[in-house]
């Protein structure tokens, strides 16, 4: 990596830290012209679509970061935070495990994972109560553990987007 891409990637960075994802796309968008196969600025360009609430630009930018890089698991993480945002809970499965399985030591997305199965189980949960209400007895402690879990929602758990140029929490 040149210390042009370097300093443009860690301005672009600032940008998103200071929740300013407009000016962050804009910057992104004038380097990307240059290299538009350039993983670091797709993903900078898909985390500021996503802070600025253009979730299907976001999905398509991460979208074509997983057919570009496919060895990538953030863009993954980042795809499956999306879908699960959508409740795309079987998009968002199918991601993480992209993820894990291009990165096996990959613990948020694990733990998004997770997180997604338990609001899963929850779906079935109550499906199986509103199809026979007999199962109430067996399915509702279930429910209950898993809203106290999630505070009281279990279908909207939260996930965990990668951050730019880390693997962390955002």
């Amino acid at each position: 990596m040149s210390w042009a891409h370097a300093e443009d990637y860690s301005s672009i960075n600032t940008l998103l830290k200071q929740k300013k994802p407009d000016q962050a796309l804009v910057a992104v968008d004038k380097r990307i012209d240059a290299a538009p196969r350039d993983p670091q600025l797709l993903f900078l360009r898909g985390v500021a679509q996503s802070d600025l609430g253009r979730t299907d630009e976001a999905i398509e930018t991460f979208t074509q970061l997983t057919q570009l890089y496919p060895e990538l698991p953030e863009p993954y993480n980042n795809l499956a935070v999306l879908h699960a945002k959508k409740n795309e809970l079987e998009k968002a499965r199918r991601a993480l495990e992209m993820a894990v399985r291009g990165n096996p030591n990959y613990a948020v997305a694990y733990e998004n994972l997770g997180d997604i199965y338990a609001r899963l189980a929850a779906e079935s949960y109550d499906k199986a109560q509103r199809l026979d209400g007999r199962m109430t007895a067996s399915v509702a402690p279930k429910l209950k553990l898993l809203r106290e879990i999630f505070g009281g929602d279990a279908s909207s758990a939260n996930t965990n987007a990668a951050v730019p140029a880390t693997t962390g929490r955002k």
